[in-house]
């Protein structure tokens, strides 16, 4: 029999302060390294601006536009408008932080001009990733209310899943992007430079590998929770 103290005690939900703590931690990361390099000056004294469009121009990419969006490392490509949107803390600076960045973007527009496999499937599967995300919980809670239903218990952590393959399809096509930026930036930084943006870059890269730990972790939590047979 269960005690009344461990009734309200969930051991699992340390599943989700680990996550939670792994993205702050990420997210902390990736802040206080942009700041840190976005205090040098790149020599070459270009603008994120400048850097995402002489990109762009060498790869033969004339389709996809240039264009400054408010916010803090709110950058972003979007491949159905062929808009690469940078932030006002990447647009018009001249740091190697904001260089970085701008090329990460500049990586993805790459990627969709190449057919880059894994950024295809992601597209595709963001429709379901955003009706599991939706409908996962509903599900279990509805299954948990009629006495545990394991169908539609099941069905909801089946659907909670889809946001982790998300999540996991989204790594390659991060670190190919980085890895892009890199290859192209090479010419054009000193030896200096290039260490410093790797570092960003990395730093960028983290915060998706603890958004798909996170994403396990509430997995893991669920299937602990309701996935095997529990009586009423």
């Amino acid at each position: 029999m269960t005690s009344p103290i461990f009734a309200l005690f969930d051991p699992t939900y340390f599943l989700v302060i680990i996550g939670l703590v792994l993205s702050m931690a990420a997210s902390g990361y990736v802040n206080s390294t942009f700041r840190k390099y976005d205090q040098y000056r790149s020599r070459s004294g270009v603008t994120g601006t400048d850097a995402a469009n002489y990109i762009l121009q060498q790869s033969g990419i004339t389709d996809v536009g240039v264009t400054q969006i408010s916010g803090n490392l709110t950058d972003n490509y979007n491949g159905q408008t062929k808009v690469l949107s940078l932030s006002q803390s990447t647009a018009n600076s001249t740091s190697v932080a904001a260089v970085g960045v701008a090329a990460h973007e500049c990586g993805h527009a790459v990627q969709d001009a190449t057919n880059y496999a894994p950024m295809r499937l992601r597209t595709a599967i963001v429709p379901l990733a955003n009706i599991g995300s939706s409908l996962s919980l509903p599900l279990i809670i509805i299954g948990v209310v009629l006495s545990f239903n394991q169908t539609l218990v099941h069905i909801g952590i089946l659907l909670f899943s889809l946001a982790l393959l998300f999540q996991l399809v989204t790594l390659p096509v991060e670190f190919n992007a980085s890895h892009r930026a890199l290859k192209i930036l090479g010419e054009g930084l000193t030896q200096e430079e290039v260490p410093m943006v790797r570092k960003v870059l990395t730093a960028a890269a983290l915060t998706y590998v603890a958004a798909a730990l996170s994403t396990f972790l509430q997995l893991l939590r669920l299937v602990l929770l309701f996935g095997g047979n529990r009586d009423n």
